[in-house]
């Protein structure tokens, strides 16, 4: 089957889609994730320490983050790599986002760094792709006593 004459646009929107919530988690900017995501944007996280949590819409994702990250003096959110499979709908897609967090505690100064996986879905929506889920896993962490990584196995394999 011949690639939509569109495939390559979509990538690159979504994948700027991928950037533009990096940049925003980075600088804290939390205003500016709700148009990048659906009103009924589910995300669900699984920090593999137990309960997976589940919340819905951009303002109460923000809110999740924001005080996920308040401790952080410093907090840096990288992409390492992505895959975008665009949909022959050209309306629907789903990819990965494998992340890194570097992070500095306000309080003690300690460096950590966090990696993980969110595994989305995307919607058209008029002229933009917004978030319609994303399923966060935490694939390895700085350990508690800072002696090393705690790593978790990939979801899905």
């Amino acid at each position: 089957m011949m690639p939509r004459m569109d495939d390559a646009r979509d990538y690159v929107a979504v994948a700027r889609l991928q950037a533009a919530y990096g940049d925003a988690v980075t600088r804290r900017a939390w205003y500016e994730l709700v148009p990048m995501f659906l009103p009924d944007c589910l995300v669900r996280l699984d920090l593999r320490t137990g309960a997976v949590s589940e919340h819905v819409g951009p303002e109460a994702i923000g809110r999740l983050i924001a005080s996920s990250i308040e401790r952080f003096e410093f907090f840096a959110f990288t992409i390492v790599n992505t895959v975008v499979d665009v949909a022959p709908d050209g309306v629907s897609a789903s990819g990965r986002c494998y992340i890194r967090e570097l992070r500095q505690d306000r309080a003690d100064q300690r460096w950590s760094t966090a990696y993980g996986l969110y595994r989305d879905t995307y919607r058209r929506d008029g002229d933009r792709w917004r978030f319609a889920t994303r399923d966060y896993s935490s694939l390895a962490r700085t350990s508690a006593e800072g002696d090393g990584m705690d790593v978790f196995p990939i979801p899905g394999r």
